[in-house]
């Protein structure tokens, strides 16, 4: 049985209606929404646009019912509709309608799937950090005569660093981690990392532990799924919202948290697989065919 839950303003004729339907899978939830008012902006809506920018219509109330409908008047505009539920972080799948007295256009936020080309920084090249000659070093006592090291050398030799910043709170990456690592970097399919890719893989490990350093505000050594969105993004990965939930799923704990190692895990992760559908998207189009085994050999090893 559905129930229809309609508010209406007393003496105001209805401009549109919402109405949000939960999915019967999940039970009834509490659901509201609010209205803000908006001007071209497609991307995800950070923090500072709701504390400046004042809702100009929302729900009375959430109510525990399976559908939620309420009418709105509102002025000729552009706004963005965000739907919640009552308690945070409460997962759950519902329909959004848009029912209005004149035509309009409406599309979902974020709704472009990209990647952003790295940019080569200016730079001497030749001269070495204190911390790249440190890691020449223990990459030659650790790799052996053959410059090349395997998944659990790689992980002793991040970890050697690793530990050594505190700020980060974390117990070093996993085996698990470091296979994704060398499947990412390893250009010749040995399975294996020489210096100069390791050196590759460094830097990005550097840039994005910079970014984990920007989120994580509180020097918890975790940062939460909003602030996952952003870090993301900030690493030019762009993707929509079902991508974002499953990148929650997948790597944060039930606390909807993600430790440094994880998030090494997901960025490594979405580099690889961005930079394997471009070798195959030859025209450029956004569009692959594999067969099954290019599907398993791409899947398998990444």
């Amino acid at each position: 049985m559905t129930v229809n839950w309609v508010t209406r303003e007393s003496g105001r004729d209805p401009q549109g209606a919402v109405s949000r339907t939960g999915c019967p899978s999940q039970g009834a939830q509490s659901l509201g929404s609010s209205l803000h008012q908006m001007h071209g902006n497609k991307q995800h809506l950070q923090k500072d646009f709701f504390l400046y920018n004042a809702s100009k219509a929302r729900s009375k109330t959430y109510i525990n019912m399976r559908e939620v409908s309420e009418r709105f008047r509102l002025p000729p505009s552009e706004y963005v509709i965000v739907p919640s539920t009552y308690e945070p972080h409460q997962e759950g799948e519902f329909i959004l309608r848009v029912f209005s007295e004149k035509r309009n256009l409406s599309e979902e936020v974020e709704n472009t799937i990209s990647v952003d080309r790295p940019v080569p920084r200016p730079g001497n090249t030749d001269q070495e950090s204190e911390e790249q000659l440190q890691f020449r070093n223990i990459f030659r006592q650790i790799a052996g005569d053959d410059m090349e090291v395997c998944a659990d050398e790689l992980k002793n030799i991040l970890n050697t660093v690793v530990n050594k910043h505190k700020d980060l709170k974390t117990q070093g990456f996993t085996l698990e981690s470091c296979r994704s690592m060398i499947a990412l970097m390893d250009t010749d399919g040995s399975g294996r990392l020489n210096l100069q890719e390791f050196h590759h893989l460094w830097k990005k490990i550097k840039a994005w532990q910079r970014i984990f350093k920007h989120y994580d505000t509180d020097q918890s050594g975790t940062i939460n799924s909003y602030e996952m969105r952003n870090a993301v993004n900030e690493a030019g990965f762009h993707l929509n919202s079902q991508l974002y939930d499953i990148i929650t799923m997948r790597y944060a704990d039930k606390h909807m948290n993600i430790d440094f190692d994880s998030f090494i895990c997901c960025f490594v992760r979405l580099e690889g697989m961005f930079r394997a559908f471009n070798a195959f998207d030859k025209d450029g189009d956004g569009i692959i065919k594999l067969n099954v085994l290019e599907w398993l050999q791409l899947t398998m090893y990444a």
